[in-house]
């Protein structure tokens, strides 16, 4: 993603809209080269453990889970998921997203100690660290939640929305959706400018530490300036992306780094009514639609019925976080969890031999299977394999070698063999198809006898015409020499 250009202001409260980023018109010479590996439910120690073979796969930025107190009811702190004593089902990762407090540490991800130790390495291999924030609710159990934040909000009163613990049951109704609860979790009061200072100490703490950006979780349910007010709050405009982006200071708190520092995208989840345009005069966002295509192509073997061409955003592609999954679409009735690893590294491959966005690998639980969802079922564990698979390491290091370099998108008759084109310097092939395919597409490769960066597979370039034989549901990358 391109870094954010937003110039704060000297003087605290003050805004500088006229300085922010154009996120909406497309810039065909801009190539994007970041990769984000998201270590989903990796604790800290384990994520420093791996540091080494994180950054050898070519990927930049880690996202780590949700730091910050949350919910843990008694016999659910080392399960992603589970079942209580009554036999009813507990998803244990769903806990971490539920905040009690904005201060460092939980069961999942570990300590204040234990993060810096992570961040350190990090910075030893050149790896940025962004952290998933959630400061649109807390926990739907209220009581649980610390004296201390509803001190510091001015009381339980002051916590939440005026009908922020009335679930939403219309998404698309702006008042419902950033203004009542979410997913059966109360909204905060996110215009309340003693939450914002409360939350915005937490986030300068998280910088100092050296992280470099953020995830905004249900970014969608924090209101922008166009949306309804909680006029029975006293609330007149809602502001809470002008401080969360450095813009406007709270009680005297403002964002202790300039935007354009930091690697922040929000979950703004596509959907009717969404004022899109508006929130990415802030940051940049979840391709989520664009997911939704590409995993339909998987799992139909062919691109017949989907358009990957289009990235199905209103927001200029250099500026969207992209993926073939993501743990809401792994966890969340399972939508994505029944496509083989198999065809997310063809998803994988395709996605990130792109020109634009900014892909984020899941990492799906160890020991996870198609029946088994869930594997070894262990919070804070490293994820399986995929990660460094070598299908996965050549298209991460050939995105980062094809900066500058335009694509050119081809895919043969039944739309099973895709070709991605990075000008004449190198060429990403995926064959979605379960058996084996023919290759012979355009290409702007000069001619000549290639072979792929994996399996040493032989190609030729003809006339302008990339040949060559394709094993199913296998990638394949090359270069020109």
């Amino acid at each position: 993603m391109k870094k954010f250009l937003l110039t704060v202001a000297a003087t605290a409260g003050i805004m500088t809209p006229a300085m922010a980023v154009d996120r909406i018109t497309h810039n065909p010479d801009v190539t994007n080269t970041d990769i984000i590996m998201h270590v989903w439910s990796w604790n800290f120690p384990t994520i420093t453990k791996n540091m080494k073979q994180i950054a050898d796969a070519g990927y930049t930025i880690i996202q780590t889970s949700p730091v910050q107190n949350c919910f843990c009811p008694e016999g659910t702190s080392d399960r992603i998921w589970g079942q209580r004593a009554d036999n009813g089902n507990y998803e244990g990762w769903w806990f971490y997203y539920q905040p009690l407090d904005w201060k460092i540490g939980n069961h999942v991800v570990g300590n204040k100690e234990q993060m810096q130790e992570m961040l350190d390495e990090a910075k030893k291999y050149g790896l940025r660290v962004i952290v998933d924030v959630l400061p649109n609710h807390t926990s739907f159990s209220t009581d649980s939640v610390s004296e201390d934040y509803y001190k510091a909000v001015g009381g339980r009163k002051k916590m939440f929305h005026t009908n922020g613990l009335t679930p939403t049951h219309d998404y698309t109704d702006r008042a419902e959706c950033t203004l009542q609860g979410c997913g059966g979790l109360p909204d905060v009061n996110t215009e309340n400018p003693k939450m914002q200072a409360y939350y915005m100490n937490f986030v300068n703490e998280l910088l100092a530490m050296g992280v470099r950006g953020f995830r905004y979780d249900t970014a969608k349910h924090i209101g922008v300036h166009s949306d309804p007010t909680d006029k029975k709050a006293g609330v007149k405009v809602n502001d809470f992306w002008d401080v969360a982006t450095g813009r406007k200071a709270a009680r005297g708190v403002k964002l202790a780094l300039p935007m354009d520092s930091l690697f922040v995208y929000g979950e703004v989840l596509q959907d009717r009514g969404v004022p899109e345009k508006e929130y990415a005069d802030y940051f940049g966002m979840t391709a989520s639609g664009y997911g939704w295509h590409l995993r339909k192509a998987l799992e139909d073997h062919s691109a017949k019925n989907c358009d990957l061409l289009s990235w199905h955003h209103s927001v200029a592609p250099e500026y969207l976080t992209t993926w073939v999954e993501s743990h809401d679409t792994y966890c969340n009735d399972n939508e994505s969890a029944k496509i083989s690893d198999e065809m997310i590294r063809c998803g994988w491959v395709f996605l990130t031999a792109r020109q634009n966005g900014i892909p984020l690998f899941y990492s799906r639980p160890a020991g996870s299977t198609r029946q088994n969802f869930w594997g070894n079922n262990k919070l804070g564990a490293a994820g399986n394999d995929e990660y460094f698979h070598p299908e996965v390491v050549a298209v991460n290091k050939f995105r980062k070698a094809m900066d500058g370099q335009l694509e050119d998108l081809q895919m043969n008759a039944g739309k099973d063999v895709l070709l991605v084109n990075r000008g004449n310097k190198g060429a990403a092939v995926v064959n979605l198809a379960t058996t084996a395919r023919a290759l012979d597409l355009k290409t702007s490769l000069p001619d000549g006898e290639y072979f792929d960066a994996v399996y040493s597979q032989p190609f030729v370039v003809e006339n302008g015409r990339l040949k060559g034989a394709l094993k199913g549901e296998t990638t394949y990358i090359l270069y020109s020499k």
